[in-house]
């Protein structure tokens, strides 16, 4: 008979957070497969929990992924956990899941705390529509060309950050975004727990020097929505113009310039093709 394997949230910091379904799951199961079993022990010794521990994390998931999916197929029960956190979001957990639904094995959730999530209500920021972007990476062109990417994301954005990365990562997005507002949010749930709300280029200054401590959550408003400023017709006729010299046809180039200009279509075609026959 095939186990299960059981995904569950542990807390962020504050161990009265950990639910009783989740203490129970970690109790009930065969073996736990954790991001660093050092850490694991702690909580588990803290809720005298006693349970086979086993290693799972990124550099050696997708090999131990084989292992646990072959111990749940001949029916044991696992419960995958990370340090903190829900495990599979920005944690080791997404190589086993995969693993799991290819072979058929039932994935449960046990759900718990999450910073992004946490940080997102607090934050005083818009809140129905939001993208979770994890990590920026390290490497400092693979950082900048994933911020540019955004540069546009009308929804709030919400990123993971190290203390000791954090000032060239908000000077990268202050150089690629422009000034936004932001909230920091840092230490979730812990004894100096705080939600700093303030713009792109205060934040700068209050952390720019390198004094930032401990892990933060960032939440950035999106971009504003552009008004379209509508040329005057003599305007769009001209830029039409320009598109008929670089070799469109008259209808391909109005129809450019409506899109430019916020004018209607077939009202630059026709003072096109007037001033056209005009200069012929």
């Amino acid at each position: 008979m095939t186990g299960k394997l059981f995904i569950v949230g542990t807390p962020i910091g504050n161990l009265a957070d950990f639910s009783p379904r989740g203490q129970e799951t970690l109790r009930q199961a065969d073996f736990i497969a954790a991001e660093d079993t050092r850490v694991t022990a702690k909580l588990l010794n803290h809720f005298s929990i006693k349970k086979e521990l086993i290693s799972c994390y990124e550099h050696n998931e997708r090999s131990r992924s084989r292992y646990i999916c072959d111990r749940i197929e001949n029916g044991e029960t696992c419960a995958l956990v990370s340090d903190a956190g829900m495990p599979a979001i920005s944690d080791p957990g997404e190589t086993l899941a995969a693993e799991c639904a290819a072979r058929g094995i039932e994935v449960l959730a046990v759900p718990g705390p999450s910073a992004f999530t946490a940080a997102l209500a607090v934050s005083g920021l818009p809140t129905g529509r939001f993208t979770f972007e994890g990590f920026l990476s390290m490497n400092k062109k693979s950082r900048r060309e994933h911020l540019q990417e955004l540069k546009d994301e009308r929804r709030t954005m919400v990123f993971y950050e190290a203390p000791h990365k954090l000032a060239a990562t908000l000077a990268d997005m202050l150089a690629t975004w422009g000034d936004r507002r932001i909230a920091l949010v840092r230490e979730l749930t812990k004894i100096h727990e705080e939600a700093v709300r303030t713009t792109l280029s205060g934040a700068l200054e209050r952390y720019g020097d390198g004094s930032a401590r401990g892990e933060f959550v960032l939440v950035i408003e999106g971009a504003p929505r552009l008004e379209k400023t509508q040329l005057s017709e003599e305007d769009a006729v001209l830029l039409a113009r320009r598109y008929v010299q670089a070799g469109k046809s008259a209808a391909e180039a109005a129809k450019q310039a409506a899109q430019e200009s916020g004018r209607k279509k077939g009202e630059i075609y026709r003072a096109l093709v007037q001033a056209l026959d005009g200069s012929a």
